[in-house]
C-alpha cells in the first residue's frame, strides 16, 4: 500500500506527521496523523488511538488537544484518524451530524451510505495494518480514547475488542446513542430501522452486558451544552450496576469544547501510559 506523506514537523523532540492512503474499507483516500515520540527512534513504542467527534477531521485533535507534549514525556505514539470517508461520490447530508464528518464508527448497511461508510472496519482492521507496517509501533500495547462521537467509538471498540486494547478512556462520550437524537438518527440512516444491530454500538448497553476487563476512565464536563444528547448518566449507571473498575468524573464548570479536552489530556495520556508500559 502506498503511503503519501503530506507533512512532517518536529514536535517536543518527536515528529508530528500527516499521511494519506487509499482505503479498501471506504473506497476513498483517507488522511490520518501520527505523532511519534523521541523514544520511537530507539524502537517500537506503545500506541494511543484518538477518535474525534462530529465535524472533525484528523486535524482537530492534532492541533487543539495539546497531547503531543504529554505523549513525548510518556514515550507514547498518538494516532489521529479522520471521522468519515470524504470526497466526490461519497454520500453526504446537509446536517452536520450525518454524512461526511459524522461516520459514528459503524459499518453502514443502508444506501446511500453502504459503499463508503465503513468506519468500524477502517479503524479496527485496516488502519492498524497500515500504521504498524509503516511506523515503529508496538501492536501489543494499544490504548484508545476519543471525544464525543469519538468517545462513543473508543468505548464501543474497546469493549468489543478487549484483547486488543489494553486501556480505554473517553472525553464526554455519546454514551447512550440508542436513546438519543445523537444516535437514533444516524443509526436509522446507517444501520436501518431494526434496532437490534444498534445495540453493539451503545457503550451503556455494552457496559451492562459485559463491561471491560480493565479500568475505564471517563471525563465529562458538568456544564456541557450537549448533556441531554450525550446521556452520561446512562453510562455512569451502567458502570455502577456492573461494578466496573474505573473512574467517571463530572468536571464542574467545563463544557464540550477542546478547552475541556486540553485540561484533562495529561491525565488521560498518563492513564494510558501506565497501563501500556
Amino acid at each position: 500500500m502506498t503511503l503519501e506523506t503530506l507533512s512532517e514537523n518536529r514536535s517536543f523532540g518527536g515528529t508530528q506527521g500527516v499521511y494519506r492512503h487509499r482505503s479498501q474499507a471506504t473506497g476513498t483516500d483517507m488522511t490520518f496523523a501520527v505523532f511519534l515520540p523521541p523514544d520511537a527512534a530507539s524502537g517500537p513504542v506503545p500506541v494511543l488511538w484518538y477518535l474525534s467527534g462530529l465535524t472533525c477531521t484528523h486535524e482537530n485533535a492534532m492541533t487543539k488537544a495539546g497531547a503531543q507534549e504529554w505523549a513525548a514525556d510518556a514515550g507514547l505514539a498518538l494516532i489521529f484518524p479522520d471521522t468519515s470517508p470524504r470526497g466526490d461520490g461519497v454520500a453526504n447530508d446537509e446536517a452536520y451530524d450525518l454524512g461526511q464528518g459524522a461516520g459514528f464508527y459503524v459499518n453502514a448497511t443502508q444506501d446511500p451510505w453502504r459503499p463508503h461508510f465503513r468506519m468500524w472496519d477502517y479503524i479496527v482492521d485496516e488502519l492498524p495494518g497500515v500504521v504498524f507496517d509503516a511506523f515503529p509501533l508496538d501492536a501489543e500495547a494499544q490504548g484508545i480514547t476519543g471525544h464525543s462521537m469519538g468517545g462513543h467509538g473508543a468505548l464501543t471498540i474497546a469493549m468489543t475488542h478487549p484483547d486488543r486494547y489494553r486501556s480505554v478512556s473517553a472525553f464526554s462520550p455519546i454514551a447512550n446513542p440508542t436513546q438519543s437524537d445523537w444516535g437514533r438518527k444516524q443509526f436509522t440512516a446507517y444501520l436501518g430501522e431494526d434496532t437490534a444491530p444498534w445495540q453493539a454500538h451503545d457503550s451503556s448497553l455494552l457496559m451492562l452486558e459485559h463491561g471491560y476487563p480493565g479500568e475505564v476512565l471517563v471525563d465529562q464536563g458538568a456544564s456541557d451544552q450537549f448533556l441531554d444528547l450525550l446521556r452520561p448518566e446512562a453510562l455512569a449507571h451502567a458502570m455502577i450496576s456492573r461494578r466496573q473498575p474505573g473512574w467517571f468524573r463530572m468536571q464542574p464548570g467545563y463544557d464540550h469544547s477542546y478547552f475541556f479536552v486540553q485540561s484533562f489530556m495529561g491525565d488521560h495520556v498518563r492513564w494510558h501510559a501506565e497501563r501500556l508500559a
